[in-house]
């Protein structure tokens, strides 16, 4: 049985956790950007097939307190690296993370740590010079508090990297975390959903891959998949083989996607091709002041301009007023929405029920819910 660390979006872990608590995974503990499971061989494989909302999938080596340099050295040193990096394994600290700690360069974390690694392995495989001609096997580390946490990342890539997106608008939202709020939401597959500034149509492909069950890391790669003292091919074929055979089409999709800019909407329509979903989504030029559907109870989920630029934010007190507009005339609908400007509220003339903050890499972002009422309850075939 192995520790795994699955990083994501600071204020999302509760989404994450449920995600792999449904995979059949048991939680350890959850701290802030980070769910910690335990699991076997497997479980690190259908971690990084399928989870949504997770930035990567990592390995943990040991834990252990430090305050000196020393203390790391020999920290990094006590642990087991000989049971996780094979002879010929090529690894290097990849990446250094300190937070209120002691020790707090990146630069020379990484250069100790990668010393201290090469030093415990030296006296188990009893070689001076190691070759690491073979896979690589990249080592994360983040120092909590003066806790340090060594792991080794299993994704490569990020996970938000589908494979899909070849074309991006300006601002656009990841993968991983438009597909969590998407499960904030109480959309399901076979809801009417529409994002009006759906920029390369994130949210829309996210969402069709949803109701399609398909697998977000299904096609495509992960750096352990050459691990083969730790995940053998055959667990990798298997995951991948389990992912196709969940796949199924759904016959009433309602997705839609708009944005004003024509060349953001074909290249929207590619992602969706890439992602195998071009079908189950409707995309279409148009403003958010057209903004309209025929049919009740549906689900606006969007991420509208922050106006990062001077020129832009003086269009946004209008583009948000003409949204809310819009919104009181789907009265019946329901709106989420993630957005770094401030006035939305103000703006829309419309109170959030919620506002959870999110942080988007660095940036402070709030994602607002306005629910609208729960459609009536459909009577069971037969019932009068």
């Amino acid at each position: 049985m192995y520790t795994y660390i699955a990083p994501c979006h600071f204020g999302l872990e509760a989404v994450l956790k449920r995600e792999i608590w449904d995979l059949g995974y048991d939680i350890i503990k959850v701290e802030d950007g980070k769910v910690f499971f335990e699991g076997d061989a497997e479980a690190g494989v259908r971690a990084n097939v399928f989870l949504r909302t997770a930035e990567r999938v990592l390995l943990q080596v040991g834990s252990f307190k430090a305050v000196t340099w020393d203390e790391l050295f020999e920290g990094t040193k006590a642990l087991p690296w000989e049971d996780f990096l094979p002879v010929d394994a090529r690894f290097w600290v990849a990446k250094a993370a300190s937070i209120k700690s002691a020790l707090f360069s990146p630069t020379d974390i990484q250069t100790v740590m990668k010393k201290a690694v090469v030093e415990r392995l030296k006296s188990r495989y009893h070689l001076n010079i190691f070759p690491e001609s073979g896979a690589a096997y990249p080592i994360r580390v983040v120092i909590m508090k003066d806790e340090v946490t060594a792991a080794i990342d299993l994704s490569g890539d990020s996970l938000h990297k589908r494979g899909y997106r070849k074309l991006v608008s300006k601002a656009p939202i990841t993968e991983t975390l438009a597909a969590a709020l998407l499960l904030l939401t109480p959309w399901k597959a076979g809801r009417i959903l529409v994002d009006p500034f759906c920029g390369s149509g994130t949210f829309p492909i996210e969402a069709a891959l949803m109701a399609a069950n398909i697998a977000p890391g299904m096609n495509r790669s992960f750096a352990a998949e050459s691990w083969k003292n730790l995940f053998p091919e055959t667990l990798w074929a298997d995951a991948k083989e389990e992912a196709q055979d969940l796949v199924q089409m759904p016959q009433d999709c309602d997705i839609q996607g708009y944005d004003l800019d024509g060349e953001i909407i074909k290249a929207a329509r590619e992602n969706a091709r890439a992602a195998g979903v071009e079908d189950l989504i409707h995309f279409q030029q148009r403003d958010v002041s057209l903004l309209s559907h025929p049919k009740k109870y549906g689900f606006i989920i969007t991420n509208p301009p922050y106006g990062e630029r001077l020129e832009e934010k003086a269009a946004l007190p209008a583009l948000y007023r003409t949204f809310g507009e819009r919104l009181k005339a789907l009265d019946t609908w329901s709106a989420y929405m993630i957005t770094a400007y401030k006035d939305a509220e103000r703006d829309m003339d419309r109170k959030a029920a919620k506002n959870r903050k999110i942080y988007n890499g660095m940036m402070k972002t709030y994602f607002y819910e306005f629910p609208g009422p729960k459609p009536p309850r459909r009577k069971p075939e037969g019932e009068i």
